[in-house]
C-alpha cells in the first residue's frame, strides 16, 4: 500500500510571536520564522517570501507590488497588528490574496497606554522622576513646596478624540472614569444611542481641536490621513493642551509638531509613534521638556501581544480549512478567489 503524504503550505513569519501561536500553526503548515529581532532586510524578505503559500507580516514589512509579483503561491498575508498600512492591500485583492490583522484583542493595551501618556505629561512624571533621581531633589534642600512640579487635574477637563473606533471608544470609557467631558470627531457619527452611552458630542476637526484640553489620535494612516494635523491645526489648539497620538506617526506632521511643542502653542505631547521608527537619539523631539516618549507599546502587554499572535493563528487556520478569515480586511477577494490552498 503506498501512503501518499500532501505536503503543507509554506508558512513564512518575519518575527518570533509570543504564545503557543508558532506550535499550533505548525500542525497545518511548513512553518519558517525569522528568529532575529530586527525586521528581515528587503532583499531576504523578498527571498524568503518566494516560494510561500502565507506569510505572517509586521507593521515593519513592506508586502508592495514587487513582493506579491515576486510570489505566485502567496495566498494569505496575516498581518500581526490592527493597521496595515505597509500592504498594498489593493494590489493584494486584485491578486486574490486574502489580508488579515488582528483587531479588538489589543484594544484595553492601547487605550490604557493613551491614558498613561496622558498622566505622565499632565503630572509632568518624567520630569519629576528625574528631579528625583538626578539628585536634583536633594540638592535644592525643599522637601515640599506649594508651587513645585505643578501640573493639570484631568477632571472636568474635555477631551478631543479624533477616531472613534475601539480603542476611541475605550478611551472614551476611561475619560468619564476621571470625570471627563468627551468629544469626538470621525468621518461619520456613531449611533445615537453610542453617544449617549459614551456622554460624547461630534464636533468638527477644527472645534474639537479649539475646545478641547486633551487632544488624542485614534485613525489609521491613509493616504486621507497622512499630516492630517499641521501646524495650522495646532495654532488652533489651547496653550494649556496635550496632545496625544498612539495611532500612527505619520497622522501628525513632525516638524510641525516640534514648532508646537518650542513655541509652546500647547502644554505637552505624548507619543508612542512616529514618522520614522526607531526615533533617531538626536531627535528635536528628544530634547524637549514637555513631551513623554514611548518606542511604539501601545499593545506591548502580555494579554495583547499573545492574543495578537493567537488571532494570527486562528486567521491562518480558517484560510487553511477553506473558511473566511474572521479578521479578513479585503472581502472582496472572496469574490475573485475562494478561502483555502
Amino acid at each position: 500500500m503506498v501512503v501518499i503524504t500532501i505536503p503543507k503550505p509554506k508558512l513564512f513569519i518575519t518575527r518570533e510571536l509570543p504564545g503557543g501561536a508558532i506550535e499550533k500553526l505548525r500542525k497545518y503548515y511548513e512553518v519558517e520564522v525569522w528568529d532575529k529581532p530586527t525586521p528581515p532586510p528587503r532583499d531576504v524578505l523578498l527571498s524568503k517570501t518566494r516560494d510561500i503559500d502565507a506569510l505572517g507580516s509586521l507593521l515593519t514589512d513592506k508586502i508592495d507590488k514587487e513582493l506579491i509579483d515576486g510570489s505566485s503561491r502567496l495566498r494569505i498575508i496575516a498581518q500581526y497588528a490592527v493597521g496595515y498600512d505597509n500592504i498594498d492591500v489593493n494590489y493584494a485583492t486584485a491578486k486574490g490574496i486574502y489580508v488579515t490583522n488582528t483587531p479588538g484583542v489589543l484594544t484595553d493595551a492601547t487605550a490604557d497606554l493613551t491614558f498613561a501618556l496622558i498622566l505622565a505629561v499632565a503630572r509632568r512624571i518624567i520630569e519629576a522622576h528625574d528631579f528625583v533621581v538626578s539628585g536634583k531633589w536633594w540638592e535644592s534642600k525643599v522637601a515640599w513646596h506649594p508651587s513645585m512640579m505643578l501640573g493639570i487635574e484631568l477632571r472636568g477637563k474635555t477631551i478631543g478624540i479624533i477616531g472613534m473606533g475601539r480603542i476611541g471608544k475605550a478611551v472614551a470609557r476611561r475619560a468619564l472614569g476621571f470625570g471627563m467631558n468627551v468629544v469626538y470627531y470621525d468621518r461619520g457619527r456613531l449611533p445615537e444611542h453610542e453617544e449617549e452611552e459614551l456622554k460624547a458630542r461630534y464636533l468638527p476637526l477644527e472645534e474639537l481641536l479649539k475646545t478641547s484640553d486633551i487632544v488624542t489620535v485614534h485613525i489609521p494612516l491613509t493616504q486621507e490621513t497622512r499630516h492630517l494635523i499641521r501646524e495650522e491645526h495646532f495654532k488652533l489648539m489651547k496653550r494649556t493642551a496635550i496632545f496625544i497620538n498612539t495611532s500612527r506617526g505619520g497622522i501628525v506632521k513632525t516638524e510641525d509638531l516640534v514648532k508646537a511643542l518650542e513655541n509652546k502653542w500647547i502644554y505637552g505631547a505624548g507619543l508612542d509613534v512616529f514618522e520614522e521608527e526607531p526615533l533617531q537619539a538626536n531627535h528635536p523631539l528628544t530634547k524637549l521638556p514637555n513631551v513623554v516618549l514611548t518606542p511604539h507599546i501601545g499593545s506591548a502587554t502580555w494579554e495583547a501581544r499573545i492574543a495578537m499572535a493567537d488571532a494570527v493563528a486562528e486567521n491562518l487556520i480558517a484560510f487553511y480549512e477553506g473558511r473566511i478569515p474572521p479578521n479578513l480586511v479585503n472581502p472582496d477577494v472572496v469574490r475573485i478567489r475562494r478561502p483555502g490552498f
